[in-house]
């Protein structure tokens, strides 16, 4: 196999892999959504065909560098991805979720905040926040200057800081996951979570519903610490009900047929 062919092959896998990634996640959430609120989601089929057009474009713009540096892990082991658990201490592997975690906050964060400026809200973010209100299918609805973005930071990572392949299962699930709950539009952890100590520092759909809401704020996406340092933190938000009334940040089994 030539050398581009085996790059090719590697990328054309990868972002497959994201793809149906996000299908599945995106879709089951959507599913469960659909089961508990069964009109939450009324009159956004458009919408939502639209966030799966543009989720899908995004999953090339994820699966390219994912796919070079798979192939160069493999063939020349570019990145610092080791397998042998015995290569650091144990406490590395979770220190290395956390580590990987805090730093693609870091980045989520600033970029973020920078695509809120004018020029780059009108050339790629708009795409992000047509979305009104944001459904489990928005979570990779990006332009591709704004996936771009977002692409990057693992594979810079992967290239700097060891992680064994589990840890950085590990983040990308939790990257998955938490992209897709955080739009969906309800709350699915617990009230004495989001609104406890927990629920101070760390982000759920509630916190970033507010963005949604009023752009301006709360730019974080697993933890509330640059917000709160740069005061941009503006608290929970509310959620649509499938009546078309809003309501607070509650859990979904909290308040029957409301979505919060």
């Amino acid at each position: 196999m030539s050398l581009l062919l085996a790059i090719s092959a590697s990328i054309l896998a990868m972002t497959v892999i994201v793809g149906l990634r996000y299908l599945a996640v995106s879709g089951g959430f959507a599913l469960l959504t659909r089961a508990r609120f069964p009109g939450l989601y009324a009159g956004l089929d458009p919408q939502i065909r639209r966030e799966i057009g543009w989720s899908l474009a995004s999953a090339f713009i994820y699966g390219a560098p994912a796919g070079l540096l798979a192939w160069g892990w493999q063939e020349h082991g570019w990145t610092r991805v080791y397998t042998n658990v015995s290569e650091y201490p144990l406490w590395w592997l979770p220190g290395s979720v956390l580590v990987y975690l805090l730093l693609h906050d870091a980045w989520f964060y600033w970029t973020h905040r920078w695509m809120h400026r004018p020029t780059p809200f009108r050339i790629a973010h708009a795409v992000h926040h047509a979305s009104r209100p944001p459904t489990a299918w928005a979570a990779m609805s990006f332009h591709p200057w704004e996936a771009l973005t977002g692409a990057v930071v693992i594979p810079a990572l992967v290239l700097a800081i060891p992680i064994h392949v589990a840890a950085l299962g590990v983040v990308l699930t939790v990257m998955t996951v938490m992209g897709v709950t955080n739009h969906m539009g309800w709350e699915m952890f617990p009230r004495r979570l989001v609104q406890g100590r927990a629920g101070d520092w760390l982000i759920t759909a509630s916190h970033h519903q507010r963005h949604h809401q009023q752009y301006g704020c709360n730019y974080g996406l697993y933890f509330r610490f640059w917000d709160r340092l740069c005061g941009t933190d503006r608290g929970l938000g509310t959620f649509r009900r499938a009546d078309g009334a809003g309501t607070g940040p509650v859990r979904a089994a909290d308040r029957a047929g409301v979505a919060g």
